[in-house]
């Protein structure tokens, strides 16, 4: 399981993210709204600007005050490092 940090310390599993968006389009804000509604959203903004919209594949909205360019480089990140670290030694000798 991959985590990803989304600013102030909060963490998501990268395997359950759908998508990365800005919150600046209507369609956007009236599903932030609708999740609000229906106590699916998760704000880890402390107070702050929302920046990041994280859409979850549960149908969880989470609002981060961090960029999602800034979050999805770290998504990146983290799968290019784990992709350059699954080097597999085998042993022959057994």
């Amino acid at each position: 399981m991959r985590l990803i940090n989304i600013g102030f310390g909060n963490i998501v599993s990268a395997g359950r993210l759908v998508a990365i968006v800005s919150p600046e389009s209507a369609p956007i804000r009236r599903i932030i709204q609708e999740a609000r509604d229906k106590g699916m959203l998760i704000d880890a903004t402390y107070g702050r600007r929302t920046r990041a919209v994280l859409i979850a594949d549960s149908d969880h909205i989470i609002l981060s005050a961090v960029q999602p360019e800034t979050v999805a480089n770290r998504l990146n990140s983290k799968e290019s490092e784990l992709s350059s670290g699954d080097e597999v030694n085998i042993d022959e000798s057994k």
